[in-house]
């Protein structure tokens, strides 16, 4: 008999299999999962030289799997000005200071990670960056990426003042007389981060190992990179995932969503095309495309069908902005299904929703029912009749569940401002499970935390998770809560599914290979309200080890 290299013993196991059978012990061999079943099915598998964990109770689960993050972002974040941690304008004021003041040969500060709930209006000011970088430009972009906080020095080198207009996609925020105070809203953002320096091929492949190693100690072991493309003040990350998968480096399996480009047209299609050949290499395959439908709710941006409120109940003349106009979208959405693309559509506000749902019933209506296997992400508001249309489209919700709960942001810059009935169609998971819709899950790191466990407390109480809680709220629409067993399998064998990785990973069964993550316990045996406080003490990519907590 040929003996394992690895075996769990004393589980429980959580496969993710179809019935979510339960098992206690799991062989691998070769990177593969070989055995699933009761401790004695694996006992005769263990030899002199395998290794033996003992799971003593807690839980062992598939790797997780993001469906929607942006790791080189979220390393090179780490790399500099990191803010995310912190949540008042004193502390980053504090924080950027101390920053720039460490880094004084570097020709912008670079940055960011702030939180739009620490601002009035949501909106910080150049004035208070100027007071702790006046001698050179700052551009520091908000959590979300949707925004960003620049200084005075930055607007005077892209030129931006009174009379410069907004962008078609985005906002100058402004004073009384127009002049710009210091944030910028969505497109407006290019128009200071076009100057920014280039970032080079090494500081992008380090970025993408930080960030890799980082989610790894959170047990995701697969991912889908939102944006693989220039956009921001990061480059693209193409090549630094080949140079990494060249070298061996990349441990992850990576799907790259390719970015299109709202300011072109069906004329891009040929050039995404040769990318994705080109974009191929190891772990990594560059075969989806990310189409940025609208931008979010809290600075008007998010497309709605029905306008804004201004606060007090009343609708305003603003719904939104549909980045890519449907009567481009949709063809683009034909001629790229017939291509074999996946879509993968960031979509916030119901309008939103409901045209990448039209963009995807073009692509049927015109090629059939293929196997790209589309997907929404994000899916804040949804029109309760478009709910069913998952389903009948084919279409997975790709579900960021760690905003599901009330908190600063959403009580005070998100719900006064959709008015009813609208508060009440965010972020339906309950009803999209209920309507057959498939499920996948993600965190869109570095906007909020790559913690599966953090985002599944979420998805299953509706309430923030322990150590995210910014005041004390009740449940969110609690009715849109979805179970532990769904919510794991949605950040398994969902996200499996949508990055065309469901035939080698996403469950523990035999034949697949040996992506595994150990919980510090088994959160099935303990109160929901206490599922975000799980830990991952161990994460194995094809039976290798790649993270070790310092308890494991």
């Amino acid at each position: 008999m040929t003996h394992a290299d690895l075996v769990f013993t004393g589980g429980p196991v959580f496969t993710a299999d179809t019935v979510r059978s339960r098992a206690e012990a799991v062989a691998v061999r070769g990177g593969r999962i070989v055995a699933v079943g009761a401790d004695h099915d694996v006992r005769d598998l263990i030899g002199p030289s395998t290794e033996v964990v003992d799971l003593a109770g807690r839980l062992l689960v598939p790797g997780f799997q993001d469906a929607h993050v942006h790791p080189v972002w979220g390393g090179l974040d780490l790399m500099r000005c990191d803010l995310s941690e912190l949540s008042t304008e004193a502390e980053y004021l504090e924080r950027i200071a101390a920053y720039s003041a460490g880094h004084p040969d570097q020709q912008w500060v670079l940055g960011g990670g702030w939180s739009m709930s620490a601002f009035p209006g949501g909106t910080p000011t150049a004035a208070a960056l100027d007071r702790v970088v006046p001698d050179r430009p700052a551009f520091l972009p908000n959590r979300d990426g949707h925004g960003a906080w620049v200084n005075s020095a930055a607007l005077r080198l892209a030129g931006i003042d009174r009379d410069t207009p907004d962008p078609a996609d985005g906002r100058i925020e402004r004073d009384a007389d127009g002049t710009p105070t210091g944030t910028l809203h969505e497109g407006a953002m290019t128009l200071v981060n076009r100057h920014l320096p280039e970032t080079s091929l090494e500081t992008l492949t380090e970025a993408l190992l930080l960030g890799q190693r980082y989610l790894h100690s959170f047990g995701i072991t697969a991912w889908q990179d939102a944006i693989v493309g220039s956009y921001g003040d990061a480059g693209d990350p193409g090549p630094a995932y080949l140079a990494a998968a060249a070298s061996g480096r990349l441990t992850a399996r990576v799907v790259g969503a390719l970015w299109w480009d709202r300011t072109a047209g069906l004329e891009q299609i040929p050039s995404l095309v040769e990318r994705r050949e080109r974009y191929r290499g190891g772990r990594f395959a560059a075969t989806s495309i990310k189409i940025m439908q609208d931008g979010v709710a809290e600075n008007f941006t998010a497309s709605m069908l029905e306008p804004y409120c201004d606060g007090h109940g009343h609708f305003t003349d603003n719904s939104g902005i549909s980045f890519v106009d449907p009567a481009v979208l949709n063809p683009a959405a034909v001629e790229l299904d017939r291509l074999g693309f996946q879509l993968h559509f960031h979509a916030i506000g119901d309008r939103a929703v409901r045209e990448c749902l039209d963009a995807v019933e073009h692509a049927i209506a015109a090629n059939g029912r293929g196997g790209n296997r589309h997907h929404v992400a994000h899916i804040q508001v949804v029109h309760p009749e478009d709910v069913p249309r998952f389903r009948e489209l084919g279409v997975a919700a790709n579900m960021q569940s760690l905003w599901a709960a009330l908190e600063p942001q959403m009580v005070e810059l998100t719900l006064p401002f959709l008015g009813e009935p609208r508060s009440a169609w965010q972020y339906p998971f309950g009803d999209l499970l209920r309507s057959g819709a498939v499920l996948a899950a993600g965190s869109d790191w570095s906007v909020s935390t790559p913690d599966p466990m953090a985002a599944i407390h979420v998805a299953v109480n509706r309430t923030a998770a322990p150590g995210y809680e910014e005041g004390e709220y009740d449940a969110f629409l609690p009715e849109q809560a979805i179970d532990l067993g769904t919510s794991l399998t949605a950040y398994t064998a969902g996200s499996a599914w949508v990055n065309h990785l469901d035939e080698v990973t996403g469950t523990i069964t035999p034949g697949k290979y040996a992506d595994l993550a150990v919980l510090d316990r088994d959160p099935f045996a303990r109160p929901a309200e206490e599922i975000g406080a799980t830990r991952v003490l161990q994460t194995f990519v094809e039976g290798e080890r790649v993270h070790a907590a310092h308890d494991a």
